[in-house]
């Protein structure tokens, strides 16, 4: 029962939300951090190389070509083109990863947040890709609010915040989602994100 109740209000989601509709930004509630998290968010962020994977094993090499290739073909709508699509996609994948959260969460959070625009600003002042409000520059970045346009450090900054929030709400992550938005408890952004990360999604037995 629960479960056919998660899967349709993920279909509800998906209906809500039209393939490319306008952002539907919320916005983080600035919260008192641990210096313990403090740290490690600011630690987290630091680190400006660029996005480099490196695998091991070449099968994982090839499942992230052939999703590179995937999505950057469903892509195409919004970013027409064909560098700026790799590089958003590489610096996605890179920073989901490292946070260990899921690409086709990011991507579906993406297109609600900013609906793929890197430079939206919310009526709230949160920025680029993931929406992030510029607090979290003075948190845990070096205060430059401006760098938020910036592709790989929205990026980074929106997914180590989703992780932080992932963490808190311990492993919830409907509650975590609510919480990236500013509006913790309700179901309309926590579903619109699930159903737009469907979209997103590989064939089944393709690898994430």
């Amino acid at each position: 029962m629960i479960e056919r109740r998660r899967a349709l209000l993920i279909a509800a989601g998906a209906a809500w939300l039209a393939p490319w509709q306008a952002a539907q930004a919320g916005a983080q509630i600035e919260e008192p951090l641990a210096d313990a998290v403090r740290g490690a968010l600011a630690a987290a962020v630091a680190d400006n190389a660029p996005p480099k994977p490196s695998f091991e094993r070449m099968d994982d090499r090839l499942a992230y070509l052939r999703w590179l290739g995937t999505m950057s073909d469903r892509l195409k709508k919004r970013k027409s083109e064909a560098l700026t699509r790799i590089e958003f996609l590489e610096a996605l994948w890179y920073e989901s990863k490292r946070a260990g959260l899921e690409p086709a969460l990011v991507l579906g959070l993406v297109q609600v947040e900013s609906a793929f625009r890197k430079y939206a600003i919310s009526k709230a002042g949160a920025r680029g890709y993931m929406q992030v409000m510029p607090f979290w520059t003075r948190l845990i970045g070096d205060g430059d609010v401006s760098r938020l346009f910036h592709m790989q450090t929205n990026l980074r900054f929106g997914c180590m915040i989703l992780r932080h929030y992932l963490d808190v709400e311990k492993g919830d992550l409907f509650l975590a989602l609510g919480r990236y938005n500013g509006s913790r408890g309700r179901p309309e952004y926590p579903n619109g994100v699930l159903g737009a990360r469907q979209a997103w999604l590989l064939p089944a037995g393709l690898p994430a």
